[in-house]
């Protein structure tokens, strides 16, 4: 594949925004973390990532290890104690992972919070010329979960896959689809702004072909970025959709 396709990972936080995320998407106690769960869809996001050749850090490599011994320590049978000791004195194996997940979710509370107050301070000196937020959006869609990662984007083109069966996209045979970015921000781009009422992110990939698929999430990716497009979805685990910016101005 073209090396320019490659999505470098500094859009992404860390494992931990990871797992952070499955656990609100499924509404997981963090406190009682069903590891089989978040394993499953941990790697299912992971191999997602792979396959689309994102460089991913080793950190989330290291992760995806951890996951899977704790996952192998809950499923041995527990062995009766010699000395006989209460269940409550053995150690969980989830502990550890429990502990960092509860000090990274408030470090990240505190972060959005200064964030947020710097915005704040920020506004009583200068005004920029145009400034969109989501609270900005027309009315019918204020209900919606506009607050996108790009873990809800990875999630989007997973469940797409899984929804079209192609879970092992190939390349045609007859032609290489080898698309500059530019030439498919632009496409996708008019795509977007042609469908005012907004446009289902699956309707982006018309073909199963792996290079398509790829130019086509970066394209995605590359045109949120640059603050052309936005993503709405209604709540977790429904169809996503895409909405022009100049729309909601």
């Amino acid at each position: 594949m073209h090396e320019g396709y490659k999505v470098k990972l500094d859009t992404f936080e860390g494992p931990l925004d990871l797992l952070l995320h499955l656990i609100n998407q499924f509404e997981i106690d963090i406190y009682d973390i069903p590891v089989a769960q978040i394993t499953q869809q941990y790697m299912e996001y992971i191999h997602t990532m792979q396959h689309l050749e994102l460089n991913i850090a080793s950190e989330y490599l290291v992760m995806a290890s951890t996951l899977l011994a704790i996952k192998s320590q809950m499923l041995l049978p527990k062995q009766e104690l010699e000395d006989d000791l209460d269940e409550e004195y053995m150690e969980d194996p989830r502990e550890e992972l429990m502990q960092r997940l509860i000090e990274y979710r408030k470090y990240k509370e505190i972060a959005e919070r200064l964030k947020e107050k710097e915005n704040e301070e920020n506004q009583l000196y200068t005004r920029p010329p145009v400034v969109f937020e989501f609270k900005d959006i027309p009315e019918k869609i204020t209900t919606k979960q506009t607050d996108i990662s790009i873990f809800d984007m990875v999630g989007a083109l997973k469940n797409m896959l899984k929804r079209k069966e192609w879970t092992e996209p190939h390349d045609t045979t007859v032609q290489r689809m080898d698309i500059p970015i530019e030439t498919r921000m632009k496409e996708v781009l008019q795509q977007v702004q042609s469908n005012s009422d907004g446009l289902v992110f699956d309707k982006l990939f018309p073909s199963p072909t792996k290079n398509y698929i790829v130019v086509t999430f970066v394209a995605v990716l590359e045109l949120m970025k640059d603050k052309q497009i936005y993503a709405v979805q209604e709540r977790h685990f429904e169809e996503l959709y895409l909405y022009s910016m100049e729309e909601s101005t």
